[in-house]
């Protein structure tokens, strides 16, 4: 009985024992397998970082405004006899835009000159008389007074019928016609508004520490959004004189040529003020740049080995200081040399050591100035 049980649990054991070392053999070949585990690599695009000459520039966001700009209306009340202009014509200064009813006030100059005519005839026989001492001193001035009152009465008519003929102050773009003909006008009603489009005025502001780099006469550059690929450039022509209480930023103005119109009242624009003489910067893509709070980096491809000695392509994160940045671009300013292949996209997945499979059919795009494209 004994000697039995003695068999049993031997055999038991022995048991036991294969299946702990066939374990421990798999669990030896697992941790082999986990050593030797390469992972697969990630598909990304690259670009070579190039040595750049960058000028000093500072940004704000601005708005056109007109040199001069209006809205016409009447400066008396009437009815609108004529129309002389369509929406968005160019006029020229002075030009006839509308005339209003002046029929009452034209048989009223009619009437004025008659007496104006009697009066002056009047005062001629009157100095004749004076002259042979017929008449009074008293009667020759009375006739006249009589005589430059008409006068005044047919100027003071015929003002009244200019003020009825209303005209371009300046030349410039006339906006949408707010009348019609036919149209009873009251006093200040408005008829159009007239824009003058060249020169033209670009407004924006700046932060109180960057005063002193902004001066008058310093090149500014402009760019609009809905006007991809053009780029317009003037000059500061003035600086406000005092600073927003609540921003903290001082207006600046630019006047700008403006010859194809391109440029309207009240459109937003990107300037671009020249404050410096030009740094020379290595440049990438923004989308290069992974953003972590404790630095920005970039990951830079290069020749690595696995623990088996075998070469693959890899990355390494690389720390950098950023500089401005100029549309899709932005300059490293260290951490980076001109001639590093950085990734470009795909960042977010990558870590130090992981290899990569490089795929540069499409890349984002690295363009100084890019276009706004419709979404």
């Amino acid at each position: 009985m004994v000697k039995r049980m003695l068999v049993m649990l031997l055999t038991t054991a022995l048991i036991v024992g294969a299946l702990g070392f066939v374990k421990f053999r798999q669990i030896q070949t697992a941790i082999g397998q986990a050593a030797s585990f390469q992972p697969p690599p990630e598909a990304v695009t690259t670009i070579t970082a190039v040595q750049e000459q960058w000028p000093e520039t500072l940004s704000a966001i601005g708005s056109v405004a007109a040199v001069q700009g209006v809205t016409i209306s009447a400066d008396l009340p009437g009815t609108v006899d004529r129309i002389g202009f369509e929406a968005g014509q160019w006029v020229r200064e002075g030009e006839v835009l509308a005339l209003l009813d002046t029929r009452q006030e034209q048989a009223q100059l009619a009437a004025a000159d008659a007496q104006r005519e009697l009066a002056r005839v009047n005062f001629e026989r009157m100095q004749g008389l004076l002259n042979e001492n017929v008449v009074s001193r008293a009667e020759f001035d009375r006739a006249t007074a009589d005589q430059r009152q008409s006068e005044a009465h047919v100027g003071e008519i015929r003002a009244t019928i200019e003020r009825k003929t209303i005209r371009a102050p300046f030349a410039g773009v006339l906006g949408i016609r707010r009348v019609n003909l036919g149209q009873y006008l009251s006093a200040g009603d408005a008829l159009v508004t007239l824009q003058s489009l060249s020169p033209i005025y670009v407004n924006f502001a700046v932060p109180q520490q960057a005063m002193a780099q902004v001066k008058a006469g310093r090149t500014v550059k402009v760019t609009a959004g809905d006007l991809a690929g053009v780029e317009f450039s003037g000059r500061i022509t003035a600086i406000d004189s005092v600073v927003d209480e609540a921003t903290r930023n001082v207006q600046v103005q630019a006047t700008l040529a403006n010859s194809d119109g391109k440029l309207r009242p009240g459109m937003f624009v990107q300037a671009e003020v020249l404050v410096g003489a030009t740094a020379t910067i290595v440049s990438v893509p923004a989308s290069a740049i992974s953003y972590a709070p404790y630095g920005n980096s970039v990951f830079v491809v290069g020749d690595w080995q696995d623990p088996n000695g075998k070469s693959y392509r890899g990355v390494r994160q690389q720390f950098v200081k950023l500089g401005p940045a100029r549309g899709d671009q932005i300059a490293i300013l260290s951490g980076l040399k001109a001639g590093d292949e950085v990734v470009t996209s795909g960042v977010f997945k990558l870590r130090n050591g992981a290899a990569v499979q490089i795929n540069n059919k499409v890349r984002p795009s690295n363009n100084a100035a890019p276009k706004l494209e419709n979404s």
